[in-house]
Formats: structure tokens, sequence, C-alpha cells
């Protein structure tokens, strides 16, 4: 009797379906899946060791730890005003640093600080650049001096006037229009008033004065005098300044509170 064909000796058993039996499935895919799970577990493994060894070494290890506070950009204030009043937590891990807390608390307790950036110095420091407020005017009171700066903010007293910095007389009397405008609101016109003012007089101020919102004036340091009104229309009346003192150079007092119609007398 003759044996199996070659064929029949490689046919694979049949299915009751008539599709070829290929064995049960943990033969067919146990090896595989189990090569893909161990190197998702190995993966995973790695990332936990990472995340948890890069935590520690921001949280738990001594070397990202605040040694060195290095305050920067100051003038009037000292280095080690401003560190101290920073208050940076010494030794404690530099990631947990609040940073938006020390500028707060800077501007807070300084407040000659017009702004201040904290910032994390690797591995080890934090960085304080500060830019610190400049005097536009000068209110007298008594024998000292309060400092105001671009925006109209007093913030430092000072025993000795700064050169070169005017000052501001407030002599405004007490009306609907004092009122309605307010003291602060009336400095921040006087110093909008300096800033307008043409180069050349501007370094030439002496006296900037405020009777009233419309009524703004300046005193040179040659004695002659600038009526300046309100502090609208500032560039029009900076170029009728300057037309009107060079084609009366010798007047001492210039009014430019009507820019289209500027006046000159005196002389």
């Amino acid at each position: 009797m003759a044996g199996p064909t070659i064929a029949e000796r490689g046919a694979r058993p049949r299915s009751e379906s008539g599709r070829p039996d290929e064995g049960p499935p943990g033969r067919r895919f146990g090896l595989p899946r189990l090569r893909l799970s161990s190197r998702v577990l190995i993966a995973l493994i790695a990332a936990v060791v990472l995340i948890a060894g890069g935590i520690w070494a921001l949280y738990g290890s001594s070397w990202m730890r605040v040694e060195k506070v290095r305050a920067s950009g100051t003038d009037m204030l000292t280095r080690a005003e401003v560190e101290a009043a920073a208050a940076v937590p010494v030794g404690a891990p530099l990631i947990s640093v609040d940073t938006d807390g020390i500028e707060a608390r800077l501007r807070r307790k300084l407040p000659r600080i017009d702004s201040v950036e904290v910032v994390r110095s690797w591995p080890n420091g934090i960085g304080l650049k500060v830019i610190e407020r400049k005097p536009a005017l000068l209110l007298k009171k008594g024998a000292k001096f309060i400092e105001v700066d671009a925006g109209g903010v007093r913030f430092a007293t000072v025993e000795k006037a700064p050169k070169d910095v005017p000052l501001l007389e407030l002599t405004v009397e007490r009306s609907a229009g004092t009122q309605r405008f307010g003291t602060e609101r009336l400095m921040r016109e006087a110093v909008r008033v300096r800033a307008e003012l043409p180069g050349k007089v501007a370094g030439d101020i002496k006296v900037v004065r405020v009777r009233s919102y419309d009524s703004i004036s300046v005193e040179l340091t040659d004695g002659r005098t600038v009526m300046w009104g309100s502090g609208e229309d500032g560039t029009a009346k900076a170029r009728a300044l300057t037309a009107l003192m060079k084609a009366v150079p010798r007047a001492g007092h210039f009014d430019v509170s009507a820019p289209t119609a500027p006046a000159a007398s005196g002389s």
C-alpha cells in the first residue's frame, strides 16, 4: 500500500470550518507578546527611575540648593539693601523658590525699585535684576525733597536734591477743577509738560509750577518763564516755543498755552 504523498504529509490539519488548524493561540502569539510586554515593562521602569532621580535631584539633592544671591542694576540702592529686602531662603531647593513672591516683596519694601526680575541661576544661585525709578521732578518738603518719577509716582525722600532735577511747585487752589483732577493727576501733568518741552529748554528748567490743570508754567535757570497751559497739544506747543525763542531771543516771558497764537513779552 502506497504511503502518503508529499502534499499530504505537508498539509496542515483542517478545522471543521475547512481552514488550516494553526494550533492554540498561546503557541502562536505567546512569545511575541511576552517580548513586547518585557520591553514595555523595562521602558516604564526606566521612566520611573529617571523621574524619581530628577525629583530627588531638584528637591532632595544638596547640589541644587540656594547658596548665592546677587543683585545687579542698582544705582542709589546698594546690592546689600536689595539682597536683604529680597529675603531669599538660602539653603532651600532652587526649584521651590517663589520668584514672584520675591519680586512683590522687593517692590513693596523698596519703592525706589521700578521693576525687578528674579531669575534662577543653576545650579545654586538667585539673580535679582533691578531697574530703579529715576526722579523727573522734586517736591520740597521742609529741608528734604520728595522724588517724583516719570509716571508721577512719589517714591523716595532724600535730604539732598539730585543734580539737574527741577522742582515742582503745586500751588493749587481748592476748586471744582482740583477735585475733578486731584493732586496725583496734576503731578502727572507736570511731568508730562517737562517731557514735552524742547530739548534745549528742558535742560534749563528750574521750576515747574502748577496752579490748575490748565495753568502750568515753567521757570528756566536764566529767569525766563514759559506759560504752557495744560498738558495737551504738547507737540504743537513745543514747536511754537522753539520758533518763538528764535524770533524773539531776548524776551523774558513766552506764552504757548494757545499754540496757534503764541506770544512773547519782556526783555
